[in-house]
């Protein structure tokens, strides 16, 4: 058990120095000897649990990914509002791009990868997470009759997407929580039910914290 419990350690340490080097320098300049002296294992050991460079990024990526969605599970499991929700989603994604290595170099490698031909699952299971978001958000009365839900999702990943990119090459996502927040503003109001734009202003202090672990 002890030594199980050795390799699985090992093995999260290089995903988060796979990481920490694909978040500073990218995918195409970054090296596996670059990832092993990040490390501090050696290179036999990085062999041992990873192919290549490549399974590397696509791990990485995966793990984004279930950092991201287990954060948009525990949120569904408050019980809020749709569009509560979306404020939380979006504030929490926020958050672990600017906190979170793992999550900052999987977007990175998402967008450095999808020029190529690279993995659309992120995208795909976050379009259709919110997706159910703004049905469920029509159910409730607070989406405006005119608003489709699958096209509010897909603009909203390109819209959030946008935002934090811009944010990154501005100002390295130091002003990534007002950006989320501006965006916010101006998205809320516009898709909900006219009768229910009173409720804006509350929907838009919604905060979700992570559980301690």
């Amino acid at each position: 058990m002890a030594r199980q419990e050795r390799a699985i350690a090992t093995r999260q340490q290089i995903i988060r120095a796979a990481a920490e080097c694909f978040d500073i320098t990218g995918y195409e300049r970054t090296t596996l000897s670059d990832i092993v002296d990040q490390s501090g294992v050696t290179k036999g050991a990085v062999y041992f649990h990873f192919r290549s460079k490549d399974d590397l990024g696509t791990v990485v990526i995966d793990e984004q990914h279930a950092i991201s969605m287990a954060a948009v599970a525990q949120i569904r499991t408050t019980g809020a509002p749709a569009l509560e929700q979306l404020v939380m989603q979006a504030y929490e994604m926020g958050r672990q791009m600017i906190d979170d290595p793992v999550v900052r170099a999987g977007i990175r490698l998402t967008l450095e990868l999808s020029a190529a031909d690279g993995p659309p699952k992120p995208y795909l299971d976050w379009i259709s997470g919110l997706d159910h978001i703004f049905r469920d958000a029509a159910a409730e009365g607070d989406l405006a009759d005119t608003m489709d839900p699958a096209h509010l999702a897909r603009y909203f990943v390109a819209a959030f997407t946008g935002v934090q990119l811009v944010s990154n090459v501005l100002t390295q996502r130091h002003d990534l929580e007002l950006r989320i927040a501006q965006m916010l503003e101006v998205f809320l109001p516009s898709i909900m039910a006219p009768r229910r734009r009173r409720r804006a202003e509350s929907y838009l202090g919604a905060r979700w914290t992570p559980p301690q672990t």
